[in-house]
């Protein structure tokens, strides 16, 4: 059987647009799938809260401009890939209580952004498209009805129930968009488990990573804002959220051990900006920086690692940012979970917060070339085409017109 996808044309819709300042599951796929197809990206169109309450972010800034002076909003990203602005704005609804009233209106924003999907999909002269969703539950809800794809792909890469904008109206319409998704995907065994409660037609795709920008990253070149920082570093890369973080957890480490240098990078949520780790003087916050800085700073670092909260949110969770450390040969600690368990012969895996103090100190004085190398090659297996393969022929299986 035939386990790729060629010539055809996708339509990628989500919770990401192109322009995130952090790592893109959706962003990555697209790039793969733009090798032997045609995609077009759509980012998340804009809501009338964006519209009202931040104009002045930068982000939202260029899409109101882009609607005020109705500037062509399909751009090209490279050979075979585009991204669309949606010339749309949807009304912001999830807060809505009532199902009734949050389905009349949830129709409505589905039927702008489909008519915005449409017309840049007409103007591409895409035909007979793959319509692919990445973890969207409300805006792209109806949209298989709206635009009658040849085959609708729900990906799933977390657990969106377990947060409070998702959780009301998507206990709802999750396990029916699941249902009624021709297949869907997932990056970890338990999300892959959790669709199959609704739909036989799941499977578990694993996770790729851009492991190019890692292994072939000069060692040499230390980013200038962590020259001055002393070692040990123990580091971290990715959205700094209270939601997936541990705050105490850290402060704990770093109270403890005030000769080791706790590095986080990336943007904070309002938790951390406001947390005691910012008056202590052996944490350092060096703020966002874009994907190809990351492999920079996680050279900069002795110790990688990741200190999840154990909740609905992540315990299926599989973290990308592991793959990364790894294909950097980076001695790395994490919380133990399920979707953990496949890194458990690479990774010092802790059950309790004490432990984090226990293992960053192994990993510390274990580490060696021979460890560092077998932590490349395990992490070399994870790559985009091996995911995107496996998303290919679940795909194919259920789509008879392919």
């Amino acid at each position: 059987m035939k386990d790729l996808i060629k010539n055809r044309d996708i339509i990628m819709v989500g919770q990401q647009p192109w322009d995130t300042e952090i790592g893109s599951n959706a962003k990555n796929i697209a790039v793969e799938f733009s090798k032997n197809n045609r995609v077009l990206y759509v980012n998340s169109p804009l809501d009338r809260i964006q519209y009202l309450r931040r104009k002045d972010e930068p982000a939202v800034k260029k899409r109101i401009e882009m609607l005020r002076t109705k500037a062509e909003n399909v751009i090209k990203i490279s050979d075979n890939l585009w991204n669309l602005y949606p010339d749309e704005i949807i009304e912001s609804i999830t807060w809505i209580k009532n199902p009734a009233i949050h389905t009349f209106f949830n129709k409505i924003n589905n039927k702008r952004l489909a008519k915005s999907i449409k017309a840049a999909a007409d103007m591409l002269g895409f035909k007979d498209y793959i319509l692919f969703n990445d973890n969207d539950i409300f805006r792209c809800f109806y949209l298989k009805e709206l635009l009658h794809p040849v085959s609708s792909v729900y990906y799933i890469r977390d657990f969106m129930l377990a947060v409070d904008y998702w959780k009301h109206h998507g206990e709802r319409l999750e396990p029916k968009l699941i249902a009624k998704s021709d297949v869907c995907v997932a990056n970890s065994t338990y999300l892959a488990d959790y669709c199959k409660k609704y739909n036989p037609k799941s499977y578990y795709v694993g996770q790729g990573c851009e492991l190019d920008i890692f292994t072939d990253y000069d060692k040499s070149i230390i980013p200038k804002d962590m020259q001055p920082i002393a070692k040990p570093i123990i580091g971290y890369v990715g959205a700094l959220q209270s939601i997936r973080l541990d705050l105490d957890l850290l402060e704990m480490v770093a109270r403890q051990k005030p000769d080791w240098q706790i590095v986080l990078v990336g943007p904070e949520d309002g938790e951390f900006k406001k947390s005691g780790l910012h008056q202590l003087s052996n944490v350092h916050f060096p703020g966002a920086k874009s994907p190809e800085q990351l492999p920079g700073y996680i050279n900069a670092f002795d110790v990688c690692i990741n200190p999840q909260v154990v909740n609905p949110v992540t315990i299926g969770n599989y973290p990308r940012k592991i793959d990364e450390y790894l294909a950097m040969g980076k001695p790395t600690v994490a919380t133990h979970t399920d979707a953990m368990e496949v890194f458990a012969d690479q990774v010092y895996l802790a059950k309790r917060k004490e432990d984090y103090l226990t293992l960053i100190a192994r990993a510390l004085e274990e580490n060696s070339p021979q460890r560092e190398q077998a932590r490349r090659d395990f992490a070399a297996g994870h790559t985009w085409a091996n995911s995107v393969k496996e998303i290919y022929s679940a795909i194919i299986a259920n789509t008879p017109a392919l």
